[in-house]
């Protein structure tokens, strides 16, 4: 398995290291999404599974009980909370979001392209209102947190943007909340290891991607 040299690296092969950090966590996630789906929906083609045939191929996890996701489902779970700190709680809500809004193998696509598209409104717009305060220093974390916490609070409730395309991104990302039924809880926890991640490229993954 791959793993970054701990050598002193130029700014932009730092920011490549962020980069891939950032995509293994959000890949973690969208194995647990996607291995969930397996499991309640009977889901037995693989290839309609991309980021968990990957997993499963780059990690060598044997099906378990004959039924495709369960092994890879506890192996990204553990993953994400060991790696990342995620709660039990985090991951009640998202299956309680997955079992509300997808229980048909037809609506499997439909589900991932509007938890993606949630994804990428919020992603942009902590990177916006947080571009300055993610360049706290690591040992403010709790401060870091709370700052996080603030944030998503206001873009769930503040409607006085002086931007057009933050109001309106702030609107589509509440209805995405609202459709997906997670909480603001729920969104601080999902996006705070993001922050982390974009802090610093210290830290390695193992590089499943190019397995």
């Amino acid at each position: 398995m791959k793993f970054f040299p701990k050598l002193r690296k130029s700014k932009e092969e730092q920011a490549e290291i962020v980069q891939s950090r950032i995509e293994y966590y959000f890949t973690l996630i969208r194995v647990y999404y996607q291995s969930t789906m397996a499991i309640n929906l009977g889901i037995t083609n693989i290839n309609a599974l991309p980021d968990l045939a990957m997993f499963k191929r780059s990690f060598k996890i044997q099906t378990q009980s004959g039924r495709l996701g369960v092994a890879e489902r506890s192996q990204s779970r553990k993953m994400l909370m060991q790696n990342y700190g995620l709660s039990e709680q985090f991951f009640k809500e998202l299956d309680s979001s997955l079992k509300n809004n997808c229980k048909k193998q037809a609506e499997a696509q439909s589900y991932l392209f509007l938890f993606q598209g949630f994804s990428n409104d919020l992603l942009m717009l902590i990177s916006n209102l947080m571009k300055f305060k993610i360049a706290l220093p690591s040992f403010f974390k709790k401060a870091l947190y709370e700052i996080t916490a603030k944030t998503v609070h206001k873009i769930l409730t503040k409607d006085d943007w002086k931007e057009d395309d933050v109001r309106k991104t702030c609107r589509d990302v509440r209805k995405y909340k609202d459709k997906l039924g997670y909480s603001e809880q729920w969104m601080v926890e999902y996006i705070f290891p993001f922050i982390l991640i974009a802090k610093s490229g210290k830290k390695t993954n193992a590089d499943f991607s190019k397995r």
